[in-house]
């Protein structure tokens, strides 16, 4: 049983969850966390799509261009703004992901938009047997998803499940955090995420705690307040595999992808182990 922190104003107190298997691959929940993105109300705050979108865009579409594809897959959409993003150019889009909360977000906020994207709730390792083999032009994989499995095997599956989704010559677009220079440099925090709406703010505090079995444990501390009230805390956590360039690239090899690309980030620089902040692949089924 994990211990696991929930907020109160002024404080932070503690919640048990246990262990749940949810699909046939852990990732994302059944972790420290538990139902972390379920229960992430603020996550479509917390991203800050209006930076993000038009800065990660052009790279996206290039690749999709350079393989001539319509049909999308955006695995692990979270609250679909990739995938409406990209249907409001053109694209016939669909989005998975393993939490129905995130799936919810997604369809309101394609209603929102009123653009027709089809999302569904699936988890890595059960996508083609979702979707027909081949029925897909470029597979997405974004936000850091794929560390969210645990293991060699989990990840075997996961690619071999990709594969079987594309036709061949179709796209696989990876992006992870680049794991390399996190545990080269035991980099333990990341950049304060503040957000504002009207008189309410919110901060977010993202850090890693490093365990001794090589994992991470990814936590978020959410902050928020309104005017000049006291904080309400949250903190929320799950665990992760640092996954490197190497193991990917073994991973991806052992899957029979080739054609492999590295890039450093979602603008399409180039990949360095020691800086780069972002873990970004191309490849081929």
């Amino acid at each position: 049983m994990a211990r696991v922190p929930t907020g109160r104003r002024g404080r932070v107190e503690y919640a048990a969850t246990t262990r749940r298997p949810l699909g046939a691959i852990r990732q994302r929940y059944g972790i420290a966390g538990g139902l972390m993105y379920d229960d992430f109300a603020d996550y479509d705050r917390f991203m800050n799509w209006s930076s993000r979108l038009p800065a990660e865009l052009p790279f996206i579409e290039r690749q999709l261009q350079a393989v001539g594809a319509n049909r999308v897959l955006d695995a692990a959409c979270g609250t679909g703004m990739h995938a409406i993003a990209l249907a409001q150019q053109g694209y016939k889009v669909t989005g998975t992901d393993l939490s129905a909360g995130m799936i919810e977000r997604a369809r309101a906020n394609a209603d929102a938009a009123n653009i027709d994207v089809r999302f569904e709730t699936a988890g890595f390792g059960e996508l083609v047997r979702r979707f027909a083999p081949g029925s897909f032009d470029a597979l997405l994989c974004l936000g850091n998803s794929l560390p969210h499995l645990l293991t060699p095997a989990d990840l075997a599956t996961a690619l071999a499940d990709f594969a079987a989704c594309l036709h061949p010559g179709g796209l696989l677009l990876i992006q992870n955090r680049n794991f390399d220079a996190v545990l080269g440099r035991g980099e333990r925090w990341m950049e304060p995420q503040p957000h504002r709406e009207g008189e309410a703010e919110w901060l977010f505090l993202r850090f890693y705690d490093f365990a001794p079995d090589g994992t991470l444990t990814f936590n978020l501390a959410t902050l928020r307040r309104e005017e000049t009230n006291n904080w309400d805390q949250q903190v929320t956590s799950t665990q992760l595999w640092p996954l490197c360039q190497a193991e990917l690239a073994a991973a991806l090899a052992e899957t029979s992808f080739d054609d492999v690309v590295y890039y450093g980030d979602m603008t399409g620089a180039p990949f360095e182990a020691n800086r780069s902040p972002n873990l970004v692949v191309t490849a081929r089924p």
